[in-house]
């Protein structure tokens, strides 16, 4: 005798359906790590695009970018870099020696000031003329400008270099006021990943 009820519920004589498989919960990543684990890590918001490369120890190599330099450091790579128009130079790195530079000049001129008040004369206009005191930072005063041009204007070309411009922009300095200030907003801007094209790596 055969069975009538194939295909058929034998208690509710309905067909029977196909079972579907039990609904899954998606897997949580393993503990202590972050979704999208594996991908390639995207760079966080003020971080430079490409980073600095690494040298021996984990030390940033002299002609790359130091990004986040602290002021001793951004000043010690400004005279070890003293005429090197080459690679890139990060924000810190040059805000760090213009910030030193201008307060060494401050405090050059407040004391110069100070020393030259024995002895000073005023002219007939008003004008005060210091005393003999004030002739060595005078000197001093010569010395650090003519000696600091040459790397102030390697610093100011690698820092175009780092937002992917020439570094012959800084002859835009040449055009009164307007050419300061045009190189004043451009040394505000991040670092572009294109400025790497200006690295020359080396041992």
């Amino acid at each position: 005798m055969s069975d009538q009820n194939d295909g058929a519920d034998q208690r509710g004589g309905q067909p029977q359906q196909p079972q579907q498989p039990p609904y899954r919960q998606p897997t949580p990543p393993p503990y202590g790590q972050q979704p999208g684990y594996g991908l390639p890590p995207q760079p966080s918001y003020g971080q430079p695009p490409q980073g600095s490369p690494s040298g021996p120890g984990g030390a940033v190599p002299l002609w790359a970018p130091l990004y986040g330099a602290g002021p001793v450091v951004a000043v010690k790579r400004f005279f070890l870099k003293y005429a090197d128009f080459t690679g890139r130079a990060s924000r810190s790195e040059y805000w760090w020696v213009v910030l030193a530079n201008t307060v060494l000049y401050f405090v050059l001129g407040i004391v110069g000031f100070l020393a030259g008040l024995p002895g000073s004369t005023t002219d007939y206009d008003g004008t005060l003329e210091p005393g003999p005191g004030s002739i060595p930072f005078g000197f001093v005063f010569a010395i650090l400008f003519f000696g600091t041009i040459v790397p102030f204007l390697s610093l100011g070309a690698r820092r175009l270099h780092d937002i992917d411009l020439s570094g012959w922009l800084l002859l835009i300095n040449l055009v009164p006021y307007l050419g300061g200030f045009v190189i004043f907003i451009l040394s505000l801007l991040g670092p572009k990943p294109g400025g790497a094209r200006f690295d020359r790596p080396r041992a």
